[in-house]
């Protein structure tokens, strides 16, 4: 992609509201452009970071046998109200958006899938050999947030991938939350973040058995309590429910104050960036899901339900990957993996060095090219900020050698190195999602 046929906005001109790095980084790099308190435009750069977490979101899923479905984002407000969640007394009923046809018919715009998605099992799936199944949708969703802050942090409308687990038994449906479990673990490992799994109430979901996958951070509005060593725990590859519980991990409100020395209990400000639900047989038997079991009785699947907020974690990724300069992508979601800087876009050299790497990168790889006539100055400083992996540097003094110099975003390396040298290299550093 040429930078000159890209909408890439950068700007120093940011709202005094933007108090977070992560939203103040997301308006200065172009990524985000805000239309009204909690509603924003998402731009060409932050639609590349979304797709790409996306692919690895898929990639996890798809491989323990999940399966992509999409639900509307109208739906009969009757369906919530066979649930109870948009009655009156429900928790959750105040962060419902709700819309009326011209047939007066009543919809809302859901925060989650839990009716509808159960809705469709229901009328798909009649017998217990086939009721094994997680599935999951990634799409828009909508709360009424009476103080939006933070930007995408916590907004009115938000990209989430939402799963739904269906099983025979609670045994079953344990493991399926098992699996998500860790599935979800991988995830954030390829997003290069330390996320710490706790113990967390159910509120309005329901249910009786929950865990949030927490970042650490500084500007983060959750608090969690957690031992030292589950964070060595984590980084086994052999995880599994019944060993995890050995360890002490609880969102504030599960939290008590006992045994904080003698269990090496910390206590850290955080972001959290998934959650998982057991519900049991509450939203089967609430919209009467049922499935035909060995002898012939009617029987309540056993459910579970699993979002991220993709949007909310693409903040949580920047508060924790930044510098001074700008963003600093991890390699599996920069938007770009390579980026192109003709320093001098008037010299004959750099422009025929330029254009012919270009050529031979640009159907292989992702790769944006900064062809535009700014100053090396702006254009420095704009792929600082916007946090692209690798830059590839061509100015006069070595492109007369056919020289470029590679950089690494995030370390700060400088190579100089032969055209040659730079194929080879990048073959190795290629991304494992483009």
């Amino acid at each position: 992609m040429r930078l000159s046929k890209f909408l890439l906005n950068t700007t120093k001109d940011i709202t005094s509201e933007a108090k977070l790095i992560s939203h103040q980084l997301m308006l200065r790099s172009g990524m985000i452009k805000q239309v009204s308190s909690g509603v924003y435009c998402w731009l060409p750069l932050g639609v590349k970071v979304l797709d790409k977490i996306k692919c690895i979101i898929k990639h996890e899923l798809d491989s323990i046998n999940s399966h992509e479905i999409i639900l509307p984002s109208l739906q009969p407000l009757s369906i919530w109200e066979k649930s109870g969640r948009a009655l009156e007394e429900s928790d959750l009923k105040s962060q419902i958006f709700h819309l009326t046809d011209q047939k007066q018919n009543k919809y809302v715009l859901p925060p989650s899938g839990e009716e509808v998605v159960t809705d469709l099992f229901s009328s798909s799936v009649h017998s217990y050999k086939d009721v094994n199944k997680i599935l999951y949708q990634i799409t828009w969703k909508f709360r009424d947030e009476i103080r939006p802050r933070h930007g995408v942090m916590r907004a009115k409308e938000f990209l989430m991938k939402d799963a739904y687990s269906f099983d025979v038994s609670k045994e079953e449906a344990l493991l399926s939350y098992e699996k998500i479990l860790v599935a979800y673990l991988k995830i954030f490992k390829k997003l290069e973040l330390e996320v710490v799994p706790v113990l967390a109430p159910t509120g309005a979901m329901g249910g009786d058995y929950s865990h949030e996958f927490h970042v650490l951070a500084q500007n983060g509005e959750s608090i969690i309590y957690y031992q030292k060593e589950l964070l060595n725990y984590l980084k086994s590859n052999d995880f599994s429910l019944d060993e995890y519980e050995k360890f002490y991990a609880k969102e504030e409100e599960k939290h008590t104050n006992e045994n904080m020395d003698s269990l090496n209990i910390l206590k850290s400000k955080s972001i959290e960036v998934g959650h998982l639900f057991y519900l049991g047989q509450k939203y089967s038997k609430d919209l009467n899901c049922t499935y035909q079991d060995k002898d012939g009785s009617l029987r309540f699947p056993e459910m579970g339900c699993y979002g991220i907020g993709i949007t909310r974690l693409i903040a949580a990724i920047i508060e924790n990957s930044y510098d001074e300069n700008g963003i600093i992508w991890p390699d599996s979601i920069s938007p770009f993996r390579f980026v192109i800087i003709n320093i001098r876009s008037e010299n004959n050299e750099c422009n025929k060095l330029s254009e012919r790497i270009y050529g031979n990168l640009s159907n292989k790889y992702d790769v944006l090219y900064d062809d535009t006539n700014s100053s090396a100055g702006k254009k420095f400083a704009d792929m600082d900020l916007v946090g692209i992996s690798w830059q590839i540097i061509i100015g006069p003094k070595h492109a007369i050698n056919n020289s470029v110099e590679l950089k690494n975003r995030k370390t700060g390396e400088v190579k100089i190195l032969k055209e040659e040298e730079l194929y080879n290299i990048i073959k190795e550093i290629q991304p494992f999602y483009l």
